[in-house]
């Protein structure tokens, strides 16, 4: 597609940037529009992914028909099936009449399935039906229905990552993935950060009747060198804050600094924890769970390094028995030569350097203490929703499952 065209849409669609890979993913959606094969559109959230399902319907053979938007995660679990297929009178308690779903709304049109990773496994498998055959049955219904659809699809999560977890089907993802469209995030587009600072700025101050803010070389590069977690839709924000509560117009590095939140968050980059920064919001409670999760993670890479101690000398010792590493003899130890070999050491004096068994129970028993508060911090934080407490703690669903049980926190 040439670029005359590309500028186009982006003048259609609100679209701002010149980025070669914002370019190619709209010169995809372009390409595929007039077919019917389903489209996955992935990436961050923030950077605009609504914006191309409604290029593919505008640009398709059913630009005409109904265009549903529908947020998937936004939707509760038990009513999502009532909301995508529709349900008979009676089928549960408050169905006082029959309904059509958004599949039965949108015959001949598209259905945009935002955050389609959030949909439970039992309507994973209505949809694959629907992707595969047109059909689908209506909530308290046997009788079997036809629709014709688009279905676009788009995702913030690593789908790859949730299938090996169980929590989406894989059947499903490689329907959904027959043309995959990918958004750059914005940390990627350094080129369009203060193009889109400035037209958002423009905007703010029609709608404010203000004179828009303008940044200065400092302030640029600080902009330019902020990750941008929240992407474009983060960029905006704070970019209205900043024309709503500066009343100096001119925002240098010292201003914009207040408005960028610290990313403790963010594993791309270093952290000391005792650092704050002016206007972070960051708390003591905050810095705490930082704590706890330092704390969890050293507690995961002693007992791995226990577990090599342990192997290390049951392949060294030969006729040496099994050691447990939760029971090491505090008069062995190993030294690590220069050169990277590992020379056993006979039992000695006690080594100030390895804890004997009862400091390590003590110590063992403590961390339990901060990860059974740490998991009891995240269930409050997601108010009791496990899957999203997991996600948080970064650890599988399952396995949370299991800790909670351990720790007594049902």
């Amino acid at each position: 597609m040439v670029k005359s065209e590309i500028h186009n849409i982006k003048l259609r669609f609100g679209i701002i940037g010149h980025s070669e890979d914002l370019n190619r993913a709209i010169d995809i959606a372009m390409q595929v529009a007039p077919t019917d094969l389903s489209v996955l559109i992935t990436g961050e959230s923030g950077v605009g992914k609504e914006s191309f399902p409604q290029i593919i319907h505008q640009f398709s053979r059913r630009k005409h028909g109904q265009y549903i938007a529908v947020n998937c995660g936004a939707i509760p679990e038990g009513t999502i099936d009532s909301e995508l297929f529709g349900h008979e009178k009676g089928a549960f308690t408050g169905a006082i009449g029959d309904r059509n779903g958004y599949f039965a709304e949108a015959n001949g049109g598209t259905i945009f399935l935002d955050e389609v990773g959030e949909l439970p496994l039992s309507t994973q498998a209505r949809l694959l039906r629907v992707l595969e055959s047109g059909e689908f049955i209506k909530v308290g219904s046997s009788r079997v229905q036809k629709t014709d659809v688009r279905i676009v699809a788009a995702t913030n999560v690593n789908l790859m990552q949730a299938i090996s977890e169980g929590r989406f089907r894989e059947d499903l993802f490689y329907r959904l993935n027959t043309v995959p469209i990918s958004i750059p995030p914005l940390r990627e587009r350094a080129d369009d950060i203060v193009l889109l600072f400035r037209k958002f700025a423009t905007d703010f101050a029609e709608k404010y009747r203000m004179p828009a803010v303008q940044l200065t070389e400092d302030a640029k590069a600080l902009l330019l060198a902020y990750p941008w977690p929240g992407n474009v839709r983060q960029l905006k924000n704070i970019t209205e804050q900043i024309s709503i509560i500066e009343t100096n117009r001119e925002i240098n590095s010292a201003i914009l600094q207040k408005y960028l939140p610290a990313q403790i968050t963010d594993s791309r980059l270093p952290m000391l924890l005792g650092s704050k920064v002016e206007g972070s919001g960051r708390t003591f409670e905050s810095e705490r769970e930082i704590l706890y999760q330092v704390l969890f993670d050293m507690r995961r890479d002693v007992t791995e390094l226990k577990q090599l101690v342990n192997t290390l000398m049951a392949e060294r010792g030969g006729e040496m028995p099994a050691y447990n590493y939760m029971n090491v003899p505090q008069t062995s130890s190993i030294n690590i030569s220069p050169k990277g070999g590992h020379n056993m050491v006979q039992p000695s004096a006690v080594d100030d350097d390895i804890q004997d068994t009862e400091e390590y129970v003590e110590e063992t028993l403590a961390l339990d203490e901060v990860e059974k508060e740490m998991i009891r911090k995240a269930l409050e934080r997601h108010h009791g929703r496990r899957k999203n407490a997991a996600k948080d703690l970064k650890i599988s669903e399952r396995t949370l499952y299991r800790k909670i049980k351990e720790y007594g926190l049902e």
